[in-house]
């Protein structure tokens, strides 16, 4: 027993618990996830090239939603860009409903 009652061998468990703990956490923060990067484009054409096998949407940043190229905000807006339709909802933006026919 240590000063004032307080066991330093309690202590000590305790502190390696934690130490424990943390390099379990990080070593599971090893696995291999990517994102899928977001190439943002300022025309459609530049979009679609990047893209050729994919359908190119108008990502709203600010709203966190993209338009697809029959809807009435297409294309419009200044807090946007085209994208990529998959890398767009890989980064887990979400489609629009608004102007849906």
């Amino acid at each position: 027993m240590g000063r004032a009652g307080v066991s330093w061998n309690g202590f000590g468990k305790a502190v390696g618990g934690i130490v424990l703990a943390a390099a379990i956490l990080v070593g599971a923060g090893g696995t291999d996830v990517a994102a899928t990067p977001l190439t943002p484009f300022r025309y459609e054409a530049q979009a679609q090239r990047h893209c050729p096998h994919d359908q190119v949407v108008w990502l709203d940043f600010r709203k966190g939603v993209y338009y697809g190229k029959g809807q009435k905000r297409y294309g419009q807006g200044f807090d946007g860009s085209f994208v990529c339709r998959s890398e767009a909802r890989d980064s887990f933006y979400r489609r629009s409903l608004l102007g849906l026919r």
